[in-house]
């Protein structure tokens, strides 16, 4: 992996499990920002060494996966803005819903909706992810998501506010 970085490497990451409604909002908005920044190395340190998911029709197990897989999604979904939500939590578990707009090579835009559920270990890396989602084509001028590149503006509507 690149950054040096080993795949084997764990730091915590707080909050910690058992959630609380606060601490699970918190695990949800630093998983967006991370998202938004689209590194995928970044985003993989957010995840066991050996995390399992289940993203659409693939199952990436592992950091190194992980990051494969990412690469992937970003080189395809371009302009990439994600929006996550706070659905339900207990323990160690948290689930989400969540929508992104992008766009691909022909500049055909999608708003994509989804839902996932979390597993986190003690040390509060994810390493359990179940995504199920849904394209949706959109025109340019159906676009919500307007935010420069990076985490969404902490003004910006949620997905409640949009009416999504």
């Amino acid at each position: 992996m690149s950054n040096d970085v080993q795949a084997s490497e764990v730091q915590p990451r707080p909050p910690f499990p058992p959630f609380t409604e606060e601490t699970a909002r918190q695990k949800v908005r630093m998983a967006e920002n991370a998202w938004n920044g689209r590194d995928p190395v970044k985003v993989s340190l957010a995840y066991t060494p050996d995390s399992r998911w289940r993203n659409r029709s693939e199952f990436p197990v592992g950091r190194e996966q992980i990051v494969e897989f990412l690469i992937r999604k970003w080189n395809k979904e371009h302009e990439y803005r994600l929006i996550k939500e706070l659905w339900g939590f207990t323990g160690n578990r948290i689930a989400v819903r969540f929508a992104y707009e992008w766009h691909d090579d022909n500049g055909q835009w999608y708003r994509s909706y989804g839902n996932e559920n979390w597993e986190f270990s003690a040390e509060g890396l994810m390493q359990v992810r179940h995504a199920s989602i849904n394209d949706l084509a959109i025109a340019e001028s159906d676009r919500l998501f307007h935010w420069e590149h990076g985490p969404r503006p902490d003004d910006h509507p949620g997905l409640t506010e949009l009416g999504l």
